[in-house]
């Protein structure tokens, strides 16, 4: 569903990403491990549409992205969600989901019952400034909020990244319903191997802006030594 062919990418003269390939099937979940700038953050960026390759080019659902942009993307199925856990703090977490409703073309009890059947524990919080949220409900909001809608493609940035164990596991639990209803792929940025150990159907590692290495074996992606010297 996903074909990522070539692509290089920079920030002005600042070459990021060198001759990047990867490819999504349906109902994949891939993840992308690599040290901090390795060039992940920017692949996501130039897959979502926020960044446009130098060279290369990105094809969703057959479709050449070159021209799209990231709103448009979004509409045809495929969903960012950032590392900065950025939600409408002044808002409530209901008004939140509102409005990703509202960009989605779906009705209000549509969008709040698709969020409460990932996470039925935000409806406790529902009309609790969304600002006031701890950093793992922030990001639990925003899997949330991208979902509304059915998807496609979700492209998910370090989604544990700084959380406590405990709530770890709520974003294991939510990935773990995503997958096993494989209604929707998912490209997701990871520093911890145990949840990409757990989750990965394929894993590509990513160095100096290089896609250097591809894993498909179970057993190779259980063995995380190789890994860790990348990270």
């Amino acid at each position: 569903m996903l074909d990522v062919k070539e692509i290089d990418a920079a920030y002005g003269r600042a070459k990021v990403l060198h001759d990047v390939s990867l490819n999504v099937n349906r109902g994949e979940m891939v993840f992308i491990v690599g040290r901090n700038g390795a060039g992940k953050t920017t692949l996501l960026k130039t897959i979502s549409g926020l960044m446009k390759p130098a060279k290369g080019y990105v094809s969703f659902e057959g479709r050449d992205t070159r021209g799209l942009t990231a709103v448009k993307l979004a509409r045809l199925g495929m969903r960012y969600v950032a590392q900065d856990k950025k939600v409408f703090g002044n808002l409530t977490v209901r008004s939140n989901i509102e409005l990703a409703a509202y960009a989605s073309g779906v009705a209000m009890p549509s969008a709040i019952e698709r969020v409460t059947s990932i996470y039925p524990d935000i409806s406790k919080f529902m009309d609790r400034k969304a600002g006031g949220l701890s950093g793992g409900q922030r990001e639990i909001l925003l899997i949330g909020r991208a979902m509304v809608g059915s998807p496609r493609l979700l492209l998910i940035d370090e989604p544990t990244e700084g959380l406590a164990a405990i709530v770890i596991e709520d974003i294991m639990r939510i990935l773990t319903r995503m997958k096993e209803g494989s209604e929707v792929s998912a490209i997701i940025v990871e520093q911890n191997l145990s949840v990409v150990n757990r989750l990965a159907d394929r894993i590509y590692i990513m160095k100096e802006g290089k896609m250097i290495r591809e894993i498909a074996d179970k057993a190779q992606m259980t063995d995380t030594s190789e890994m860790e010297n990348y990270l």
